[in-house]
């Protein structure tokens, strides 16, 4: 059985594949390292392939800033299929405010204690979660390590994207918020109504997509 590694996003644990069907594959869940503070995306992504063990003709899917470290991954291992999902894979692609950011890094100054509390603050901005949907939410928010979002979050404003070796497969909803799809003209796959949550909240309709994808059945 073919292995998937999945990566999620930032705030987020492998709970964001609950609803993921994918019959006919092995899913690995590719669980956060504690990063080193002069960890780049990419030296992360380095160690995410040998903790985990990820081989040339392996399949690797990632959501968010799971993406970007599938991207970073492609680079340097020869992938089967590389899948990115409401994501980004190169500095066009990044919204305004990542460039406001970067000159003001507030995420510096804000108190460690605050990034596991903020799940209803930014809960809005993802979409659709309402229900047991948006308690898992701010539940992966709060049991995120602080250290972690403040790292990840000067890592993903100091990305500078590796060149991408192969095909890769780009997902995005035409109502996400945090990263708009009309900045994103190179994606293979736009879901109609879909928001930054959709490998949540629209599991099934995402996990055909993905199948056609694994199964060579779309372009």
């Amino acid at each position: 059985m073919q292995k998937i590694f999945l990566i999620s996003g930032l705030g987020a644990d492998r709970r964001l594949f609950n609803k993921l069907d994918l019959p006919g594959y092995e899913l690995v869940y590719m669980d956060w390292l504690e990063p080193e503070e002069h960890d780049t995306l990419t030296s992360y992504a380095q160690k995410l392939i040998n903790y985990y063990g990820v081989t040339p003709g392996a399949v690797v899917m990632g959501v968010s800033m799971g993406g970007m470290l599938t991207v970073e991954i492609s680079s340097m291992v020869k992938l089967s299929k590389a899948v990115i999902v409401s994501s980004v894979k190169e500095i066009s692609e990044f919204p305004f405010y990542f460039k406001w950011f970067r000159r003001v890094p507030v995420y510096k100054v804000i108190p460690h204690g605050f990034y596991t509390s903020m799940g209803f603050l930014i809960k809005p901005l993802f979409g659709e979660l309402k229900g047991k949907s948006g308690f898992l939410f701010v539940d992966m928010i709060r049991k995120t390590s602080p250290k972690f979002m403040r790292w990840a979050m000067h890592s993903i404003l100091q990305w500078q994207p590796t060149a991408i070796k192969g095909k890769l497969y780009h997902i995005i909803g035409n109502k996400d918020i945090i990263f708009p799809y009309k900045k994103i003209t190179t994606a293979t796959h736009i879901v109609e109504g879909g928001s930054h949550d959709m490998i949540y909240t629209r599991g099934r309709e995402i996990s055909k997509l993905i199948l056609s994808i694994l199964n060579d059945e779309t372009a």
